[in-house]
Parts: structure tokens; C-alpha cells; sequence
């Protein structure tokens, strides 16, 4: 465990080890252009209007970190990969040309009877073949490459904003569309990421492959003429006219079929996240709901959210039909198209078997070059939806960061205490995220080894304080001082159990070899552990397989290893008996003598193990601190622990008027 010299980063520990200072340091350099400037609707815009402006805004925040894989700061492997994959498909559509040769020769050597030819031909296609097959193996390779490590650069990114600062946390606390996170930079981004490779390496290969065979069209079929009631009507180039128009036809009515494509797609992504969640959320808290007997209820919850999974499905299963409607119908008529239109050629003897084959397989490479849309429409409206869904993510990190960079929506300041004081709280206000003030104007010094308790009615804000301590809150105003070089431990009312074995989770957030085997055991003995001394290297779902009181336990346990110096405990010994907290608040004082300690708990017997006791008071416009008194009397220096609210009652020499308040003197 590290230093935490200001705040925590953690609700169960300490600041992030090197390792993950270092992974948040570069992701902070890969997104130094972040958060980019807040956009306002247009209030002029009708909300049709002003959804569809949000929609291609979303895209652009996507391409905003995006495209930063290719900058300087990004992979540098990201333009040696994309150059070769560039290089492989041009060498692909001359490959594919070579064929479209050999298809004109081997039919003209049909034609002629040309048997030698024909045996030539013959061994000419295997190198071709085989040429072919290992640059598309290896276009393969390099393209999902490139997706992999831009997945894996961007990836990284996000969730380096998104652990930063307890912003994955205090994403619950606001609004906005970012639910399901997880889903989002698991699924989502990876949808997000390989979509955009293939779709470009298709368009570019559409391109040159439709650049190449359009002059083969033309210089094949030539001018078609026509006599229509006597006269003569001359087509030029009919063989590529043909062909736009028929990729016109099949392009246009895919996108009118399918123009409802991404929004069913996106609501499709949305319902199956809500579901997963909806999975996650039962089997986390599988326990309770057993206790409970609560099968139904979540059983009703599931089918409602897997019925929406289904009705999403419904729709989008239309979608498809009407589109490979269309997509089949095209594929099964282009190959017949040229060969009707050069029929006419060939039977009158001014074109070749050879040259109608050569044009037959030019039009079908034309046409699913024009015809690109038609195959990809359903991909790139689903790639669409999931751009969107990060995107929405991104912005609201956006937002989180942007508040930390301003002051106008008031944040909490961190620093260092003057003098001995270990933690002090100037003018301290803690406030939602909408300005709706939570605590207010609360100035408090706690003295190196002093055990606070904090106490009050429920609702009244002890618990938002703590985290305001923590850093976890960022709203408000005022600030949070630590003693410099002094290291500071979270114990939760719900402590967390990573995954792994059951040493992993007693020296979290430490790693489980900082500490040797004895030394954990010792610790697991001290809070009544001891019986499972003989499982601490098993891999198991402690997590499921610990009790409450057990977890709490194991909470204090970390507190052993990790020996810090101040303690926040936020209900920690609500799970335990009266005889078990006693003997973990004995252990804790007994094992840490100097340790300083800040308790929120509604216990009155815990004040037996404080020496002092601070309460806060729910009001309308805010809690405030309305009684700061010793519970172990003893001297103290004069205004080193002070109480001070803006109110008239205070009086200047530091005692109150106030019946419902008490000032040591």
C-alpha cells in the first residue's frame, strides 16, 4: 500500500500503486485534448430536431478519442498497419484482375478448341489461386490487427477516465445516459472499433475494385445501338451504364427499406444491456433474494426485461427481411444481367465467348463494389447504435471532468493541514451535483490519535460527509485537509471481496505476496478469522460464500496489514454482534494506539470507544454540525479543535448561545 498524502482513491483503500499511476498518467496523455467544449441545443430546434442533432454529435464525440489511436500520441504501430493493410488491398484487386484475364483466355481457348492453351491456362490459375488466398489471409491478419490494438488503445483510455478520480461512482450520482457502463466498454466499444476498420478497408476496396473494372466494362462492351422505330440509338459504354444504374436502384431501396435500421438496432443493444444487468444485479445479490424468498418478484422483473429483449428482436428481425430482400434478390439477378446484354454482341460475332465471360465477372465485381451499402447497411446501422451508446459514456466523463476543472459548479478543495492537525474540514459545504446543498459550512480539526464519532438521525448526511473526506464527493465547497506524508484506510458498511483467493482479499487493495503467510494468518486470528487459516491460498466466491459480520471482519483484518494512519469507518461494525464490535474496536485500539479515527455509526455503545463525538442535524437548507463534545475530557491546546457555524448564535470567543450545542472550551 502507497502514501495517500491528500485523499484516498479508493472507497476500501488507499491511493493506486505505481502500476496504475503510471496506466492513468498515459491515458491522461492520450486524452490531453479531453473533454472537449459542452455543446448547447439550439432552442429553436423542435425536439425531433434536436434528438437527431444529439445523434450526430454523439458520433462526433466517438471520433473525437477515436481517431487519436493515429496521432502522435497514440499507437505506433496504428500507420505502419494501416499503410500495409492499404498496400494488400491494392495488390488483392490486382490480383482479382489477373482472374478477370484468365476468365477472357480460358474461354476464348474453349471457344477456339485451343487445347494447349487451355492446359496453360490450367496451371496458370493455381499460382493465382494460391496468390490470392495468402494476401487476403494475410489482409486478414493485418486488419484484425489493427482492430485489435485500436480496441485495445481506446479500451484503455476510457477506462483510465472512468476509474479516475471515483468517477466510475459518482456516475451513479448524476444523470445522463450512461447506464450500464460495463456493457458499453466491454461490448459496445468493441463493436465500435472493428466496424469502422472493415468498413473502410470495404469502401477502399470498393473503390479501386470498381475503378478497375468500370474500364474493363467500358472497353469491352464498347456502344451498344439499338433500333427503336426506325431509328438508330447508340449507348456508349451501356455495359457500365448498366451497371450504376442497377447499383443506384438496389442502393436507394435499401436505404428507404432500411431506414429505420439503426434506431432498432440501437434500442436492441440498449434492451440486451438492460437484461445483462438486470442478470448481474440477481446473481450479486443472490443471497438476500433467497433469505427473502424472492424468486418471483425477480423471476417477474427478468421475463419483463427479456420480453423488451425479445420485442427489440421482433423489430429488428423485420428489418432484416426487408433487407435481404433485397440484398438476394440483386445477388441472384446481377450475373444474369450482363450476359442478357451481351448477347446480342455475341450471337451477330462481335464479341467473344471470352470477352462476355470477362464482362460477366467485371459486372458482378462493379456491381458489389456500388452495391457495398446494400451488404453492409445492417452492420453499419448496429455499428452506429454502438459508437452512440460510448459516446454517451464518454460525454458524461466528459461532463465529471469538466466539473473538475471548473469551479463553477463548486468543488471540494484537498490539501495539507497546517501545524499537527491530521485532518481538518474548512468551511466545508457538501452539496448534490444539481446544487442542493447535503451539509453545510462545517469546520472541524481532528488531532493525531483523536477517535471521532460521527453521529445523527438518518438522512442527515453522515455517510455523503464521509465520502466528501474521501474524495469520492466532489460537490460543494470548502476544503479537506490532511496531514502531509499520513496514509488513510476506508472500511465501508459493505466491504469489498475481490475475486481469487482468500489472501488476495485480506491484503486488498495491496497486492496478496506484500505480505508473507504468517503475517496474514496472525491477522485473520486477531479478528476471529482463525478457522479459516486452512482455505486463505483457495480460490472460492468469498464474496457469495462470506457472511455480513465475516466480510467486516475481514475488513479489519486489512486493517492489520496495512497499518495506516487514519481510519474512516462507515458503519463498519453494523454487521457484528455488540460483543463482536467490542472486541474489533478493542483490537483495533490495542493493535493501532496511535492511529486516528473517524466512526459514522448509529451505536450509541461505539462512544465508549471514542473521545469525542461530533452530530449532525438534518435542516431544510442543508445539515449542520450542531454539537461538538468531548467524550473523554482532557487538555487541549486553545482553538486547536473548534467548532464554527455561520450563525448569529456563535459567539466570538467560542462559546454559543445555542442550547443544542456544546464547545469544549
Amino acid at each position: 500500500m502507497t502514501d495517500a498524502k491528500l485523499k484516498p482513491k479508493s472507497v476500501d483503500g488507499t491511493e493506486p500503486d505505481g502500476a496504475e499511476k503510471s496506466r492513468q498518467e498515459k491515458a491522461s496523455t492520450v486524452e490531453v485534448a479531453l473533454p472537449p467544449d459542452a455543446i448547447q441545443p439550439d432552442p429553436e430546434l423542435t425536439p425531433e430536431e434536436t434528438e437527431q442533432a444529439r445523434k450526430r454529435y454523439l458520433l462526433k464525440r466517438f471520433w473525437i478519442s477515436a481517431r487519436r489511436y493515429w496521432s502522435r500520441d497514440g499507437d505506433k504501430f496504428a500507420w505502419p498497419f494501416s499503410i500495409g493493410l492499404l498496400a494488400l488491398i491494392g495488390m488483392n484487386v490486382g490480383f482479382q484482375y489477373g482472374i478477370n484475364l484468365w476468365n477472357r483466355g480460358i474461354f476464348d481457348a474453349i471457344e477456339r478448341h485451343d487445347a494447349g492453351t487451355v492446359y496453360f491456362l490450367s496451371a496458370v490459375f493455381v499460382p493465382l489461386v494460391l496468390g490470392t488466398v495468402a494476401i487476403v489471409t494475410v489482409q486478414v491478419a493485418v486488419r484484425m490487427m489493427i482492430q485489435r490494438r485500436w480496441r485495445s488503445w481506446l479500451t484503455s483510455a476510457v477506462i483510465a477516465r472512468w476509474l479516475a478520480n471515483g468517477r466510475y461512482y459518482q456516475l451513479n450520482l448524476i444523470g445522463g445516459d450512461h447506464k450500464n457502463p460495463e456493457a458499453r466498454i466491454s461490448e459496445d466499444l468493441r463493436i465500435a472499433t472493428e466496424a469502422p476498420v472493415d468498413f473502410i478497408a470495404g469502401v477502399i476496396s470498393a473503390f479501386l475494385a470498381a475503378s478497375t473494372f468500370i474500364v474493363v466494362l467500358w472497353t469491352i462492351g464498347g456502344a451498344l445501338t439499338l433500333p427503336i422505330a426506325g431509328w438508330t440509338v447508340t449507348i456508349p459504354g451501356f455495359l457500365v451504364i448498366t451497371a450504376v444504374l442497377y447499383a443506384a436502384i438496389t442502393s436507394s431501396s435499401m436505404a428507404v427499406i432500411g431506414r429505420y435500421f439503426v434506431h432498432v438496432s440501437e434500442a436492441k443493444n440498449q434492451a440486451e444491456a438492460e437484461f445483462r444487468y438486470t442478470l448481474t444485479h440477481v446473481r450479486e445479490n443472490g443471497e438476500s433474494i433467497a433469505l427473502l424468498g424472492g424468486e418471483e418478484e425477480e423471476r417477474n422483473d427478468l421475463d419483463k426485461t427479456f420480453a423488451n429483449v425479445l420485442r427489440q428482436w421482433a423489430l429488428l428481425a423485420r428489418q432484416h427481411m426487408r433487407t435481404t430482400l433485397v440484398s438476394h434478390g440483386s445477388m441472384l439477378i446481377a450475373p444474369v444481367v450482363p450476359v442478357l446484354l451481351c448477347a446480342p454482341k455475341f450471337l451477330e460475332g462481335s464479341m467473344t465467348l471470352g470477352q462476355v465471360m470477362q464482362a460477366a465477372s467485371a459486372f458482378a465485381i462493379v456491381q458489389g463494389a456500388f452495391g457495398w451499402l446494400v451488404d453492409n447497411y445492417p452492420r453499419l446501422a448496429d455499428w452506429n447504435a454502438c459508437a452512440r451508446r460510448i459516446a454517451s459514456l464518454m460525454m458524461s466523463l466528459d461532463g465529471l471532468e469538466r466539473a473538475e476543472q471548473s469551479d463553477s459548479l463548486g468543488r471540494i478543495k484537498h490539501g495539507e493541514t497546517e501545524g499537527e492537525a491530521m485532518l481538518s474540514l474548512n468551511d466545508l459545504s457538501v452539496s448534490l451535483d444539481d446544487g442542493t446543498a447535503v451539509v453545510t459550512e462545517t469546520r472541524v480539526e481532528i488531532e493525531p490519535g483523536e477517535r471521532v464519532l460521527v453521529s445523527g438521525e438518518s438522512g442527515s448526511g453522515k455517510s455523503t460527509l464521509v465520502r466528501a473526506i474521501s474524495g469520492l464527493w466532489p460537490w460543494g465547497s470548502g476544503s479537506v485537509n490532511f496531514h502531509a506524508d499520513r496514509r488513510l484506510f476506508m472500511l465501508p458498511q459493505r466491504p469489498y471481496i475481490p475475486s481469487g483467493t482468500l489472501r488476495r482479499a485480506v491484503a486488498y487493495p495491496g497486492a496478496a505476496d506484500s505480505w508473507t503467510l504468517d503475517q496474514v494468518k496472525a491477522a485473520l486470528d486477531k479478528v476471529g478469522l482463525d478457522y479459516l487459516n486452512d482455505k486463505i491460498e483457495e480460490e472460492a466466491p468469498w464474496d457469495q460464500t462470506l457472511s455480513g459480520g465475516e466480510k467486516q471482519r475481514l475488513a479489519f483484518a486489512r486493517l492489520l496489514l496495512h497499518h495506516p494512519d487514519i481510519i474512516v469507518l462507515d458503519e463498519a461494525t453494523s454487521a457484528l454482534d455488540e460483543k463482536s464490535q467490542d472486541k474489533m474496536m478493542h483490537m483495533v485500539i490495542d493493535e493501532l494506539p496511535d492511529v486516528t479515527i473517524i466512526s459514522v455509526a448509529h451505536r450509541a455503545e461505539l462512544e465508549a470507544f471514542h473521545s469525542r463525538k461530533i452530530t449532525l442535524e438534518r435542516r431544510k437548507g442543508g445539515a449542520k454540525l450542531v454539537s461538538d463534545i468531548d467524550l473523554i475530557p482532557r487538555r487541549r491546546k486553545p482553538n486547536l479543535l473548534v467548532r464554527v457555524l455561520k450563525n448569529p448564535s456563535v459567539l466570538k470567543d467560542g462559546t454559543s448561545s445555542n442550547k443544542d450545542s456544546t464547545v469544549p472550551e
